[in-house]
């Protein structure tokens, strides 16, 4: 008897952890660009900031599009290229913003399927240790990024 409430503790305390991990990670100003109806790909960007004691990741990217991965921008003779990364470090105490120019989620594969003004973009963002946190990109107009409300977050 004693050996099944040892393990049913040590179960408890192990959900604990993890709901209490997911609950450090705030996910903010999630925005996505209008495109054009040609266009065949579409950035995604972002703040997230980890309240908790321990470093994370950002690993992954899933939403309903053929691909989608997380790219940094690298400036090569005046010309800048989109390079697929293995994740994003999120520190402890602190923040990890995907930007124009920088880190960003790459949505490919949108054949006809613009973003749109308005428009809502469910995704969902795999951390390493805090796991999986459903969020929600709005489509803006090129050059709205960074003028969201900071108090509307996806947690």
């Amino acid at each position: 008897m004693k050996l099944n409430t040892l393990f049913t503790a040590a179960v408890l305390s192990l959900t604990a952890s993890v709901a209490l991990a997911e609950s450090e990670i705030h996910v903010m100003d999630t925005t996505v660009f209008e495109t054009a109806p040609t266009a065949m790909a579409g950035g995604g960007f972002m703040q997230i900031m980890n309240h908790g004691d321990t470093d994370d990741k950002l690993i992954d990217v899933r939403a309903d599009y053929p691909r989608v991965e997380i790219h940094t921008t690298e400036f090569e003779d005046g010309v800048a290229k989109m390079i697929h990364i293995e994740g994003i470090p999120v520190p402890a105490g602190g923040m990890a913003t995907l930007e124009p120019g920088g880190f960003h989620v790459m949505f490919m594969g949108l054949q006809g399927t613009p973003f749109v003004l308005d428009e809502i973009i469910p995704a969902t963002l795999v951390f390493e240790h805090a796991g999986e946190v459903e969020v929600m990109f709005k489509v803006v107009a090129r050059g709205e990024h960074g003028n969201m409300n900071h108090g509307e977050m996806n947690h």
